[in-house]
């Protein structure tokens, strides 16, 4: 994992604590507002369309419009990707504690049709070993599945982040080229790991990693996704 990410689980625990310091029906509310700003915020990153109206609204706004009817079907949003409206993507978000099989074929049962390219799934509680093969299963195109205390904080805001870029296919092949490597000698970056993750990055994404910071330095380096 990159410098100045091996803190991020204890940045999440505090955030954590923190939100669950008010009564429970605020902490509730705080939780999902703050869980869909950054799954809204990383589908903005990944190039899909949001609108500026979806990132801006605050947190009494959200309460307002959240407790008027407190369904977790609203918190669904579905997009496309800014450069190609046939890439669909949408979020949904799960009550059930832990996901089973069920809620997995409900879902399915609700976005049948819809022609999704990726699927982001957040939960309040673990999805259960039966439910992931479930989700294999049933689905032709990659599931992101987070749970809500995951997206509390935006990772990629942690102070001590480096910049990431996501290179296109071009960019890599002209990289490799430029070095005389295969993908294979790069550095690697688990496909597990934090930002790989909010990114949604598959197998053979290549990242170009910008440091520039007292304890970092100012260098360039590339992670190849594993």
């Amino acid at each position: 994992m990159d410098p100045g990410f091996d803190d991020v689980p204890e940045v999440v625990d505090w955030m954590s604590s923190m939100v669950d310091r008010g009564g429970r029906r605020n902490q509730e509310s705080t939780r999902l507002f703050l869980a869909r700003r950054t799954a809204l915020e990383m589908l903005r990153d990944r190039g899909y369309s949001v609108p500026e109206s979806e990132l801006a609204r605050t947190l009494p706004e959200f309460r307002a419009w959240w407790e008027k009817d407190p369904d977790f079907d609203r918190l669904a949003f579905a997009t496309a990707r800014a450069s190609d409206h046939s890439d669909k993507v949408q979020i949904r978000f799960c009550s059930q504690e832990p996901v089973r099989i069920a809620t997995i074929q409900e879902i399915y049962d609700q976005i049948e049709g819809e022609n999704l390219s990726r699927l982001i799934l957040i939960s309040k509680g673990k999805i259960m070993p039966r439910a992931k093969e479930s989700m294999k299963e049933k689905f032709t195109f990659k599931v992101d599945s987070f749970l809500v205390r995951e997206l509390l904080v935006n990772i990629t805001k942690h102070v001590l982040k480096p910049k990431h870029e996501v290179l296109s296919a071009e960019e890599k092949a002209n990289l490799l080229k430029k070095y005389k490597v295969e993908d294979s000698q790069l550095p690697r970056m688990d496909a597990t790991d934090a930002v790989a993750r909010y990114y949604g990055l598959d197998k053979g994404t290549v990242l170009k990693v910008t440091y520039d910071g007292e304890i970092t330095g100012n260098h360039v380096t590339y992670r190849c996704i594993f």
